[in-house]
């Protein structure tokens, strides 16, 4: 068999094997290899008639897995790159992701996202039309039409990053064939494996538990968003999953429910992205599931994943999130950009073919973050640091931005004050990241007279729900350091006590 070009390559040739296997499945349905393919081929047909053309956009806002993957493989084979939003993206950071990547079409239900899109020009297409568009005639346009190729872009996937507004990094097929094959490698999902994911396509690393199956044609079980919580071992028992792809607060989750259960999940694996997994769940989940190994993982929505632990490397090199890809590289440089010796502090810095395009429309900040020597491979600057071992493995220690984890998702503290502050009523604020004091989930303070679950509240449509803090704290002012820069220190021990806080109020 050849080696795939293009992104749906992976999904005819998966096809052309397990044609009649389920591939797909939710709470409510379930999809063939063959029926996947053959809906993407129509609807890519149907994207041609509705004026889609090679390097189009395609966004897709829409919870039901299914209608992603058809939408995803349909843009695919019609040349535009396709942009998966998560279902809370509306109102301002829905016009600004029509505004930057103009797309000709968008695949919705919503009716307040359909209003959005129209007044953009955009053209709506429901999901019941993707999914069941016709077989076109003999006439149907699409033979004069240029084929993508693997070196044309296939996705636009949003992220937070250090301004107030989203970026979107432009990954080719060429790239996110490479990324997904060196991540199966590693993580060597098999044919009989049944993948449990609680995540949405709208994240990247559900988006690619979709090309892992594939790969290895097994079967893929998206949960929906009340599964990641107290029904996800029901969900887990009841699809029979052997693999389960999570975040932290999903093991977490899980580590807590089988502590308490009679009957077990068949888990024979566990893999971790997002944020590090503690020690104490890792130890509950491996004494609850017998023969279940663990794989940790590190990466950026920029080179999709950069290092993978073996499974259970863990147990004997605690701390470590793995070595780099096979085929590419990872390493430390120093503030002069000068590589480091092992065991050094230092910025890490990936190579290798999965290093994606950069950002798009954004020249200034891709030459910041992507560099290139000899005009060999990109090398991405992360912004994480950390060190390497004597063989490779690399040890995280903390960011240089403002970027933070939380739930899953990557999210900007700029980008969180930036709402906050446009809430009538706030004049300030300052996100508090998750950490040893702060807790698991970030806390906003906020210089308002407004109750902080009223401060949360109308933070509702001005950003995602799911980047909205759990926590909002009132405070009479921000404290600076000597530079007039925001004292996150001093800040943290005002958000820790109250006391004074109600007291400030009460006068």
């Amino acid at each position: 068999m050849t080696q795939p070009l293009t992104l749906h390559s992976l999904l005819d040739d998966a096809a052309a094997v397990h044609s009649d296997r389920r591939v797909l499945s939710t709470g409510t349905d379930a999809v063939s290899y063959g029926e996947l393919a053959l809906a993407s081929r129509r609807a890519a047909h149907l994207l041609r008639a509705y004026g889609v053309r090679r390097g189009d956009r395609v966004v897709v806002s829409s919870p039901d897995a299914i209608t992603v993957a058809v939408a995803v493989h349909a843009a695919s084979r019609a040349g535009a790159m396709f942009s998966v939003l998560h279902q809370d993206v509306r109102d301002r950071p829905l016009e600004h992701v029509l505004g930057d990547c103009e797309p000709t079409a968008i695949v919705t239900d919503d009716p307040g996202v359909s209003t959005t899109a129209q007044a953009h020009g955009v053209r709506v297409i429901s999901s019941r039309e993707l999914r069941h568009a016709p077989e076109p005639g003999p006439d149907a346009d699409g033979r004069s039409t240029p084929a993508p190729l693997g070196v044309d872009g296939a996705c636009l996937i949003y992220t937070s990053g250090t301004t107030s507004l989203p970026k979107a990094v432009v990954s080719t097929h060429q790239q996110m064939l490479f990324a997904a094959r060196a991540i199966q490698d590693c993580l060597g999902y098999r044919a009989d494996d049944i993948v449990f994911s609680p995540l949405p396509l709208s994240f990247d690393y559900g988006l690619y538990q979709l090309f892992l199956t594939f790969l290895a044609g097994a079967q893929l079980r998206v949960g929906d968003v009340a599964e990641a919580g107290p029904p996800l071992l029901r969900a887990l028992q009841e699809s029979e999953a052997t693999v389960l792809a999570a975040v932290p607060s999903v093991s977490d989750r899980l580590a807590w429910l089988v502590r308490r259960a009679k009957n077990k999940p068949k888990l024979r694996l566990v893999t971790n992205t997002g944020a590090a997994l503690s020690e104490r769940t890792i130890a509950d989940l491996r004494e609850a599931i017998p023969g279940l190994s663990v794989q940790l993982m590190y990466g950026l929505t920029e080179c999709k994943r950069a290092t993978i632990m073996p499974p259970d490397g863990d147990l004997l090199r605690p701390g470590a999130s793995g070595r780099a890809l096979p085929g590419t590289e990872v390493f430390t440089v120093d503030d002069d950009g000068e590589r480091l010796p092992a065991g050094e502090v230092g910025q890490f810095v990936v190579r290798g073919p999965h290093v994606m395009a950069g950002y798009w429309r954004r020249p200034e900040l891709t030459a910041e973050r992507f560099h290139r020597r000899d005009g060999l491979f990109p090398e991405l600057r992360t912004g994480d640091y950390g060190w390497m071992d004597d063989d490779g493995y690399l040890y995280f220690s903390g960011r240089r931005d403002d970027l933070y984890k939380e739930r899953g998702f990557r999210v900007s503290a700029t980008e969180v004050e930036a709402a906050a502050r446009r809430v009538e009523g706030v004049s300030s604020a300052a996100v508090l990241p998750p950490g040893p004091r702060t807790g698991k989930t970030a806390v906003l303070a906020a210089v308002t007279e407004l109750d902080g679950p009223d401060v949360l509240a109308r933070m509702r449509g001005l950003i995602e729900d799911h980047k909205i803090p759990r926590r909002c704290v009132p405070v009479p002012a921000l404290p600076t350091n000597n530079n007039g820069k925001v004292d996150r220190q001093a800040l943290t021990d005002l958000v820790q006590d109250p006391a004074p806080l109600r007291k400030e109020h009460a006068r």
